[in-house]
């Protein structure tokens, strides 16, 4: 009989432990997979070790590996890629560190991906707000969701890295396959996942193999994340550029002024009569402005920013 290929979980943070201490904790404790077919990998992208002593506790008590990766040169893309130049696995789960997942987590990932013969899975991700959080909560919580199919099964196009596995072999580069110029934007996993699709990589969707995602407090706000909805807007049009695909970037402009146009009024009125839903307005409206507005002087930097030391 051929045994399963080797899995490595890895979960990149940054000065987050009780966030970090959750999710790795989840992962520990995963069930219906090979525990000695499976290791943990933390990725510290702090500048000093600071996550070192809670990746040596929690692998004290594992039932499997634990391994400690320090990359100080701060960037997501950075940081993906020092986890993949140590990891063992010929697959690569990815979780983030905001991110808790169930029992059944990893074991639903892995029975879609050698169901439908994928190169790239992913699941669903619930926003989880504190009870403390009660001004827009239902926006927040959506906003920091990911939804998909109803029904798990392929897919033609992708979603996020936060959970997602992966195939190395199915990577352009098994050890450095995030681009860095995406450091502190964001969004070096479209361009990876994006190039895959080009050279006929195969996605699928495990509608049951959800996570909780629970925000740092600073991020639940409409501050935060009508920027990230601006950025999130700003893709597609990004990608058509890097791809130089001219009709591809008249087209999302287009979408976008329409967008700005229609929800950037509407949002207005809802604002001026305090609706409830507003939120969700202003984000569309969001949305539509990055579509419209995507070049690099109007770039958010969400990612490589190391916070002083207190």
């Amino acid at each position: 009989m051929t045994r399963p290929p080797f899995v490595s979980v890895i979960i990149p943070t940054q000065r987050r432990p009780g966030a970090l201490d959750r999710a790795a904790s989840s992962v520990l404790r995963q069930q219906g997979v090979d525990v000695n077919n499976l290791e943990l990998v933390i990725a510290d992208n702090d500048e000093q070790p600071s996550a070192r002593a809670m990746a040596e506790r929690l692998a004290a008590d594992a039932p499997f590996p634990v391994r400690y990766v320090h990359e100080p040169n701060p960037g997501v893309a950075n940081v993906r890629n020092a986890a993949l130049t140590q990891a063992r696995g010929a697959l690569i789960a990815f979780l983030d560190d905001d991110e808790e997942a169930p029992p059944h987590w990893l074991a639903e990932l892995l029975a879609v991906m050698e169901r439908y013969d994928s190169d790239a899975v992913f699941g669903p991700v619930r926003g989880r707000a504190p009870d403390t959080v009660q001004q827009h909560r239902q926006y927040l919580e959506r906003f920091f969701s990911r939804e998909g199919p109803a029904e798990t099964g392929p897919i033609p196009s992708y979603y996020g890295c936060g959970n997602s596995l992966v195939r190395r072999a199915a990577l352009p580069d098994p050890h450095h396959p995030f681009n860095t110029v995406r450091n502190k934007t964001g969004g070096e996993d479209d361009l990876l996942f994006g190039g895959m699709r080009d050279r006929g990589a195969r996605f699928a969707w495990a509608a049951q193999a959800w996570v909780w995602e629970d925000p740092a407090p600073e991020r639940l706000t409409l501050n935060y994340t009508l920027k990230r909805a601006f950025a999130y807007g700003q893709g597609p049009t990004a990608a058509s550029a890097a791809s130089k695909r001219t009709l591809g970037v008249v087209f999302w402009m287009t979408v976008g002024l329409g967008q700005m146009l229609v929800f950037g009024a509407l949002a207005a009125v809802k604002c001026v009569l305090h609706a409830p839903d507003r939120a969700y307005t202003l984000d569309r409206a969001a949305r539509g402005i990055g579509k419209l507005i995507w070049f690099p002087p109007f770039k958010f930097r969400f990612y490589g920013q190391v916070a002083p030391r207190p």
